[in-house]
């Protein structure tokens, strides 16, 4: 076969591959598949994309060069015949508070060409010649002078620092005053004996000149207080006084938000303030050229907040409407723009403004909304590499998502899927099956052939899911049928989700559903910040009051969010079990001998056992000058992280660098004691993630891998604490193949067990059948969805009329959830292509 024909991989060793050599047809649809972790990503991913990236910047100058950030070359002897590839993957998701639904998909573009081009064409303007510049709110034309395109600013709230003013200031009045957070507080009992004010009484009883002076300060008035303070040693205290003007707790909270230096150290203080929109723009952040240029009848600003699907309907009436002058410029534009939404639309994103934040969306939102991006393009022999795009798609979507592939295919394009769901599999033209296991027992081609073939294979896991032999979800836990009361949200606001009454069972697994934006992450959201705040005693604008909270204790977010942005986060660290690890090395003989701790076997801390070569990274950074920079192997630990006397002490016969490259299976049968260690590496065995190394990069783990490690630590928290919590997960078996899916299921039986409770979203049928409550939102997406439109257990459910109850009633039929379309070879010389690969 020839290269045009095929893409030859030969010997490739990228992550956990095992000399993988294997042809894949050009101009096909592709399924990579395998359980979690077989090497599919690192395939398809790893060694095919990053290699095509690294051929073109090689084209480029020095120069150019050394502003993009290139990736490591692959491992990998050669690859023949492979193109240029575009990518949308799990790992790298865009968070930047900036990015948003236009600018992630290049909509932004168009729009301001729009707007900058065609009322000008219209009408001669008087205020001068107009460019996209002016329509960007990032930029100094397009932003508003006063709020420089940020659209207003954090102002503390009295109703957010007062919450219970039925009882004292210090004793539960008020979260601000709950602890101490700054040096003003010791001047409060200060002016209260000042003024002879009873700090014992009731805050709303007290003088309201007091209250005003507390809540916005004494103006130039100075009250002189007088403070005891323990030192950082608690051996002694330090007694200073002050005289200073009051500054209240409204600016107190302001000043300490805008100086505090993280983003986690804000968040803090976030609880006691609203953005307030601001005054000049409105709270659009753009300057006057965009809220006043016309089209269509809306504004820039004003069109960004309507929904894809309006915006469509917008670009519409907008082409129709273009005299002769303007159709030259605008036809063009208009066309482009309309297959980008279209694309927006099929891939179930309708309901998204345009200018909605990146970081406001799912996980699932944003990788199809990135996905859209690559897929607006009119392109021809391109190789696409799509790293789960079902993740997130409600089983109604899933059709329009085949399509979308059937139609870059037969535009003669390559599409690698890399995909778990069996049904969109059994529709691939060729199976690429990675495995068998997970990690060191995977990476190897199980089989390269036609679907029909991995279904026939023995070791092949994805091939029972295909032949219809995979076992079906099950429930290790099923509730005794004993009510242990409810979890009761009232007056719950939060995006397009509105309701006056949430209830969830305590002590029960707890599934939402529906369709794609019908306000599944918004619910999950609001429960967790509602329940937190009843917990904390603060108030919050997304829930009204909660109930049901006796005998809870905490909250756990399970999401995606990466663990860390360092190479020196992994999983060890993160799960604390590295602390433990670091103790027993410290316990040795040669450990004591040399008079060390368990801090000196810290690759984070400087001065002790760790390389300073490469300060624990075992790598450096090289300066490359024009050219960009590179990542070496530290010459002097040779990878090891560690100095030669830290890597002389052993325990259980291992170097402590050699306990970071143990799998977590492997170390789970290593290390049975102490209890602590144990159960910690049990727990992120339980859910699934055997085949990690301990040491590896946190930066280098799938959002689903990163979310996985936190419901590990959940499980152990939840084991450890006295009290119930209550555990929220968003889409936890998404990007897990259906073998994974039962070990995740087990693990929330864990939580329940504890007497915790689980709430989850997902668009998982079978994690809906078997969970005990459903909560199913919609009807629609968008505003046309955010009600609860049935609820009960999913046989209840199921007899619903809702798109969710549909799929529950086929599933528990034993029917197909799609439909029976399969994308196939269209005549013979395309079945001879696929045989040659074969061969």
């Amino acid at each position: 076969m020839t290269d045009a024909e095929a893409i030859e991989v030969v010997r490739a060793r990228t992550n956990n591959l095992r000399d993988v050599s294997v042809r894949i047809p050009k101009g096909r649809l592709i399924a990579f598949t395998g359980v979690s972790g077989s090497g599919k990503t690192s395939l398809a991913i790893d060694t095919l994309h990053n290699e095509a990236q690294l051929r073109y910047l090689e084209g480029l100058s020095p120069f150019v060069r050394q502003y993009i950030t290139q990736r490591n070359r692959p491992k990998v002897d050669r690859i023949l015949g492979l193109g240029v590839t575009l990518a949308v993957d799990q790992r790298r998701l865009n968070r930047n508070p900036r990015s948003t639904v236009a600018t992630i998909t290049g909509i932004d573009g168009h729009l301001g060409l729009l707007y900058s081009r065609l009322p000008a064409i219209g009408a001669e303007r008087a205020d001068g010649h107009l460019t996209t510049a002016h329509f960007d709110r990032d930029t100094p034309e397009g932003g508003c002078a006063d709020c420089h395109g940020v659209g207003g600013r954090w102002q503390a709230q009295e109703d957010l620092v007062i919450t219970r003013p039925e009882l004292p200031l210090f004793e539960g009045a008020s979260p601000w005053y709950a602890k101490w957070r700054s040096g003003e507080h010791a001047f409060v009992p200060a002016l209260a004996e000042k003024r002879g004010v009873d700090l014992g009484r009731p805050w709303k009883s007290l003088p309201e000149e007091f209250r005003h002076c507390v809540l916005y300060g004494t103006g130039e008035e100075k009250i002189e207080a007088t403070v005891n303070m323990t030192n950082k040693n608690e051996t002694a205290q330090v007694t200073y006084t002050s005289s200073q003007p009051l500054r209240g707790a409204l600016a107190e909270v302001e000043r300490v938000f805008v100086n505090a230096q993280t983003s986690s150290a804000k968040q803090r203080y976030l609880a006691y303030m609203r953005k307030q929109p601001c005054g000049t723009c409105g709270g659009s952040g753009y300057d006057r050229a965009a809220r006043s240029v016309r089209l269509g009848g809306l504004t820039y600003p004003d069109l960004i907040e309507v929904e894809v699907r309006q915006v469509r309907t917008w670009a519409e009436r907008v082409a129709g409407d273009l005299d002769a002058r303007q159709r030259e410029v605008g036809e063009p534009l208009l066309q482009d723009l309309g297959r980008r939404l279209g694309i927006l639309d099929r891939l179930g994103l309708a309901h998204l403004q345009l200018s909605r934040s990146a970081a406001t969306l799912s996980g699932g939102e944003l990788q199809r909304t990135r996905l859209a991006a690559q897929l607006g393009t009119e392109l021809s022999g391109i190789t696409f590499v799509l790293d789960e795009p079902g993740t997130g798609l409600h089983p109604a979507d899933k059709a329009h998502l085949l399509d979308i592939a059937l139609e870059l295919r037969q535009a003669g394009n390559t599409v690698l899927l890399v995909e778990h769901d069996p049904e969109l599999i059994a529709r691939a033209d060729w199976v690429i099956d990675m495995g068998p296991g997970a990690g060191r027992l995977g990476g190897e081609v199980l089989v390269s052939g036609p679907p029909a073939d991995a279904a026939a294979h023995p070791a092949s896991l994805t091939g029972r899911y295909l032949a219809g032999r995979g076992p079906r979800l099950r429930r290790t836990r099923r509730p005794t049928g004993e009510d242990t009361g409810w979890v009761e949200l009232y007056g719950l606001r939060a995006h397009n989700v509105t309701a006056d009454l949430v209830r969830i069972p305590a002590g029960r697994l707890t599934c939402l559903t529906g369709v794609s934006g019908s306000g599944k992450s918004s619910l999950l959201g609001a429960l967790a910040e509602g329940v937190t705040a009843a917990l904390n005693g603060t108030v919050t604008d997304a829930v009204r009051q909660v109930t049901g909270l006796a005998g809870f204790d905490w909250v756990a977010v399970v999401d995606q969010e990466p663990l860390g942005r360092t190479p020196r986060s992994n999983p060890a660290t993160y799960s604390k079990a590295f602390d433990i690890v670091r103790k027993l090395f410290a316990g040795t003989d040669a450990a004591r001998g040399l008079g060390v701790n368990a801090s000196w076997f810290s690759f984070n801390t400087a001065g002790g056992g760790r390389c300073e070569t490469c300060t624990g990274y075992g790598r450096k950074l090289v300066d490359m000058h024009f050219l960009p920079d590179v990542w070496v192997v530290c010459d002097a630990c040779e990878g090891r992280r560690y100095k030669p006397e830290a890597l002389d002490i052993r325990y259980q016969g291992l170097a402590i660098d050699q306990v970071l490259e143990l799998t977590v299976a492997e170390a789970v049968e290593r290390f049975t004691g102490p209890r602590q260690l144990a159960e910690t590496l049990g727990a992120l065995n339980l859910v699934g993630l055997g085949y990690l190394q301990l040491g590896q990069s946190a930066t280098e783990l799938s959002g689903g891998e990163a979310q996985r490690l936190k419901l590990a630590s959940a499980i152990q928290r939840g084991a450890a604490s006295r009290k119930a919590g209550l555990v929220v997960l968003d889409e936890p078996v998404s990007g897990l193949h259906p073998s994974d899916t039962q070990r995740v299921v087990d693990a929330l039986d864990v939580l329940l067990d504890s007497g915790n409770t689980v709430v989850v979203a997902e668009h998982d049928i079978p994690v809906a059948a078997c969970a005990d409550w459903v909560i199913d939102l919609g009807p629609g997406a968008g505003p046309d969805g955010g009600a609860v439109v049935a609820e009960g257990s999913p046989d209840a459910v199921a007899t619903a009329g809702t798109p969710t109850a549909a799929f529950l009633r086929r599933y528990a039929a034993g029917l197909p959830l799609l439909s029976e379309t399969r994308l196939v070879p269209v005549n013979d010389q395309e079945e001879a292509a696929l045989a040659g690969c074969a061969g």
